[in-house]
């Protein structure tokens, strides 16, 4: 998977950010830094929300 944005490699947490975020449907997705610039965040705040995505049981962060 490649970010769409600027091509880099996307994670399985990225892309799992990016459905929770955006749409839960969507095939595209976004890396930690272009998600960081599109919700006006930090990279370590966007880590952090998607650890406490994971410890609440979300499906989309294994």
């Amino acid at each position: 998977m490649k970010c769409v944005t600027c091509g880099k490699s996307v994670s399985r947490d990225e892309a799992g950010l990016t459905r929770k975020l955006i749409n839960r449907g969507t095939s595209e997705n976004l890396c930690y830094d272009c998600l960081a610039v599109r919700f006006r965040t930090t990279v370590p705040a966007l880590h952090d929300m998607a650890e406490a995505f994971r410890q609440a049981g979300c499906t989309l962060f294994c």
